[in-house]
């Protein structure tokens, strides 16, 4: 056990691992509200809201997620008002209990943002793929009921759009933990940038990566488990509104 991490280290990767649990589950949430909309944006009826959809997704699905949080990181200087700068480069603490999580902010919010902003085109696209799962028919025998585009949209296709893209939405989710990774090369605090911190000051390489990968792994496993009860919970629903 003597060749283990002490405790000041394995706190500094709990917080690392906070901070990378935090800012994937605010990116999560913010680039599903998104790609929601960017979904449903693919589907308007003026050519210039879908193009524009189009060319979002165009933009951030191809080109690298490092190059974007890059950008973000020293673009942000000249697109945000100076005010903004120097609150975002202001030192802040956050205490959660026991844990008390430091990070360069304006690198956290660099990376909120190009994290984001990236996934929202991968999400966007599942959720586009789930609304072109649904049989047309569906749509058109909604319509035919008298009910209206947005109705048919929000009781008719989105309900299905989502069971159906759920699966796929689950991977994105991971791969958002996994990407979160990145945002080290911004200097933001979190497991990865932890580890490495961990490794140079203690030269143990094995336990540091070696407990950062724990961490990795039962974060994706817990996403897997909790898609494996959310389809199953979807199954007894089913099944109950049949009988």
């Amino acid at each position: 056990m003597h060749n283990w991490l002490e405790p000041k280290y394995l706190e500094w990767l709990e917080q690392g691992f906070a901070v990378t649990l935090m800012l994937s589950a605010c990116a999560a949430l913010c680039a599903t509200l998104l790609g929601f909309a960017l979904a449903v944006a693919h589907t308007a009826r003026g050519a210039a809201m879908r193009r524009a959809a189009t060319l979002y997704v165009f933009v951030f699905r191809n080109s690298p997620l490092l190059v974007q949080l890059l950008f973000w990181y020293f673009g942000a200087t000249a697109l945000l008002p100076s005010d903004w700068m120097t609150w975002l480069n202001t030192p802040h603490v956050l205490s959660a209990g026991p844990l008390t999580m430091r990070w360069p902010n304006f690198e956290l919010f660099a990376g909120w943002i190009g994290l984001t902003c990236y996934t929202t085109a991968f999400i966007g696209e599942e959720f586009r793929a789930g609304m072109r799962g649904v049989s047309h028919a569906q749509e058109q025998a909604a319509l035919a009921l008298g009910m209206g585009r947005f109705t048919t949209l929000r009781y008719v296709i989105l309900p299905q759009a989502v069971r159906i893209a759920t699966p796929p939405l689950a991977g994105q989710y991971m791969n958002l933990v996994k990407n979160s990774s990145l945002t080290m090369a911004i200097g933001v605090g979190e497991l990865s940038y932890m580890s490495r911190q961990v490794d140079t000051e203690t030269f143990k390489t094995f336990q540091s990566f070696g407990t950062t990968t724990v961490f990795y792994v039962l974060t994706i496993a817990f996403i897997e488990v909790a898609l494996v009860l959310w389809q199953r919970t979807g199954v007894r629903a089913l099944q109950r509104g049949r009988a």
